[in-house]
This record gives structure tokens, C-alpha cells and sequence, in this order.
């Protein structure tokens, strides 16, 4: 078991990590999260490279003083609408878009009032997505005695130190860009839907994560 933050679609990275532990318990009262930090942003690939999407959050969001349960969304500038605009046009191409935007895009387009609600649906959609074996529960609902904890190795400003290969896969803008790695896990699923799955086991095969 790995203890993490909440994170708004993960990296590739990030679900490395998930699907070799099997159980991850979520710390919803993770407080003072650093600015810039993948609680609230995550990274796609589109036709003029990387682009950061952030959801906007109420309050100031450097070493933010609540907890992560009681985070709130702000509907400052339809962030919304500028975030699915931009999943359809880095992703509208891709083998999978069309099979997964029935369901992603009530959740981008939501009304979620909590930061945790709006991270945790995006989250749902990738497991049953990907049909990815991660069990994912609330950090105080478990016993934490054995697990890891990996809350600030991993969705940070900088690069994580974890031993995880940056595995290459299909993207589909890879002629223009090159592979692109640490990108949310948006990507993976775009482009390679539940076969993603072996990119991920790749990522850790190799090393002893936990």
C-alpha cells in the first residue's frame, strides 16, 4: 500500500506507481499543498506540445491552510469549457477519444463544488476506463501501518527520484513533439485505452518500488 495526495488525472507516472502497489490509501486532509502541485493541474500533449491545464481553485492556493477535503473549485473564466476544448483538440484523433468522451466529459463539464469530488470522478473514469487493478480508499478509513508513503515523492514542481523507466508509447503527436513523458494519465488512455495497462507494468517492472 502507498499513501499519496489527490491527484486531478494523474501522471502516467503516478499510475505506475498506483498499479504496483495495488491498494492506495488517498490523504484527504493533506494540507499546505505547494503551488503548482498536481492536486489541481495535470499535463496533456497537444499539437503545440505540453500544455498544463489547471482547475482553479477559491482562496490562495500556495501552502493553501485547509485541508484537501475542504479544498473548493472556483468557476473563475469557464475553465471548464477551455479544458475539454483543449482534451478535444490534443486528443479528438486519437484511437480512443470517441470511446471515452461520453463519459469524461460530464465530469470536466461538471458541477463539482469540491476539489476531491471533481479529482475523485476523473479518477473513476480511468480505472473502469483502463479496467486498471488499483484499489483506491481514504487514508483514514485504513490502517497505515505498513504502507508507503510517497505523498511528497510523487506530483510535485520537481521531477520524483522513484525508481520508474519512463517507458515510450504511442502518441499521437509524437512526429510533431517526439515521445513526451510524465504526461497525465489522459494521454496514455487516449492513445492506447486499456492497453496502457502494459505500458504501465513496463514502468516498474524492472525496480523494487516498494
Amino acid at each position: 500500500m502507498i499513501i499519496t495526495g489527490s491527484m486531478a488525472a494523474g501522471s502516467v507516472r503516478y499510475y505506475a506507481a498506483c498499479i504496483k502497489a495495488g491498494t492506495v490509501a488517498v490523504d484527504t486532509g493533506e494540507q499546505h499543498l505547494p503551488l503548482r502541485h498536481s492536486h489541481h493541474r495535470y499535463a496533456i500533449a497537444g499539437p503545440n506540445g505540453v500544455q498544463q491545464l489547471t482547475v482553479p481553485l477559491m482562496g490562495e492556493t500556495n501552502a493553501m491552510p485547509v485541508p484537501l477535503r475542504d479544498v473548493r473549485i472556483s468557476e473563475h473564466a469557464a475553465w471548464r469549457r477551455l479544458h475539454w476544448g483543449a482534451l478535444f483538440s490534443a486528443y479528438g484523433r486519437t484511437p480512443y477519444f470517441d470511446y471515452v468522451a461520453a463519459d469524461l466529459e460530464p465530469v470536466i463539464m461538471g458541477s463539482q463544488q469540491w476539489l476531491l469530488d471533481y479529482n475523485e470522478q476523473l479518477q473513476q473514469v480511468i480505472v473502469d476506463f483502463m479496467d486498471l487493478p488499483i484499489k483506491f480508499v481514504h487514508a483514514c478509513d485504513v490502517d497505515l501501518t505498513n504502507a508507503t508513503d510517497l505523498r511528497r515523492a510523487l506530483g510535485g514542481k520537481k521531477a520524483d527520484t522513484l525508481p520508474i523507466d519512463n517507458v515510450p508509447y504511442y502518441q499521437v503527436w509524437q512526429e510533431r513533439h517526439g515521445f513526451l513523458p510524465g504526461l497525465s494519465i489522459l494521454d496514455l488512455m487516449m492513445n492506447m485505452g486499456r492497453e496502457g495497462i502494459f505500458t504501465l507494468l513496463k514502468m516498474t517492472q524492472q525496480n523494487q518500488l516498494l
